[in-house]
């Protein structure tokens, strides 16, 4: 039915690292961990969700060193164990890995263009294309909410996953991923149903 929910998913952005502090661009899954404000940033996680009461079945998260280290904080709250999606990898950036935002501004500035504008095309072999990135997470989340129909979920990733997530649920562009603005140590929630789904909140940053 129209309004008959097939699952809820809770997705956690991992806490603060020295890249995200720098905004640098990374898929590296084995470096770098969390740091302290990081650590911080998933212990307030883990008081918003027991406040919130937020009800929960399955703990999923990506495999890098940061969502898991995040996991397993979350995971103690629910006295349960997670499991880990290797396909909740984020964008393999190519030739771009390792670099700030402003160092992509300022070294690549007709690429960064091609990127927003032709969202197809890939801008190194070694990469995603915007398309191809997004494809990829609807298709595994679509494959996770059909395993769990009736079950409340918690996805520790990254924020551009959470990018992906929302659009595809939301039928927008893949380009415009980059309007919403997923912080570390953030929360968001979509409700998934037979034909639709319902963006509850997204960004969301306990204090």
């Amino acid at each position: 039915m129209y309004f008959d929910r097939k699952c809820k998913i809770t997705f956690i952005c991992h806490g603060a690292t020295i890249y995200s502090d720098e905004f640098r661009v990374s898929d590296n899954e084995v470096y770098p961990p969390l740091n302290d404000a990081g650590q911080e940033e998933i212990d307030r996680i883990c008081e918003f969700l027991k406040r919130r009461g937020v009800k929960n079945d399955i703990i999923y998260s990506s495999s890098a060193a940061r969502t898991v280290q995040s996991a397993k904080l979350i995971s103690k709250i629910y006295k349960q164990d997670f499991e880990i999606i290797e396909d909740l990898k984020p964008r393999m950036c190519g030739d771009w890995n390792g670099l700030t935002f402003d160092q992509i501004e300022s070294q690549h500035p007709e690429m960064l263009d091609k990127l927003i504008k032709f969202p197809n095309e890939k801008l190194f072999e070694n990469c995603e294309s915007i398309n191809e990135f997004v494809t990829r997470v609807s298709a595994t989340i679509n494959s996770i909410v059909e395993k769990n129909i009736g079950n409340r979920l918690i996805i520790v990733t990254y924020p551009d996953v959470i990018q992906a997530a929302i659009v595809s649920a939301l039928e927008l562009p893949p380009e415009r991923m980059f309007r919403f603005f997923i912080n570390t140590g953030s929360a968001t929630q979509i409700s998934y149903y037979d034909t639709w789904a319902s963006l509850k909140y997204s960004g969301y940053v306990p204090i």
